[in-house]
């Protein structure tokens, strides 16, 4: 990692000159449909876990232990307390 001042503008020099002189290939292009496909699965993905977010915060108020909250998420009590306590309104 570049250290004085003479190395970090040689360092961008050569970052610019690397810039400038690329030139793509087709393997280098990303495949659009692949990147919606993601987005859309990362904002499903999400949308999921704040739906599960509500739902643990309404079973701790109806009373539900963390040990059953638990075991409906397939994990231990103790691991959905740590990951929702904070979460929701116990």
């Amino acid at each position: 990692m570049p250290r004085t001042v003479e190395e970090i503008l040689a360092h961008a020099d050569e970052l610019a000159a690397r810039f400038e002189d690329y030139e793509p290939t087709p393997g280098d292009e990303l495949d659009m449909p692949a990147i919606h496909a993601l987005r859309a699965a990362v904002a499903e993905q999400s949308a999921a876990e704040r739906h599960i977010v509500e739902a643990v915060g309404l079973a701790r108020q109806t009373g539900m232990s963390w040990a059953a909250i638990g075991a409906f998420l397939g994990t231990s009590g103790e691991a959905a307390r740590q990951r929702y306590a904070a979460r929701v309104a116990s």
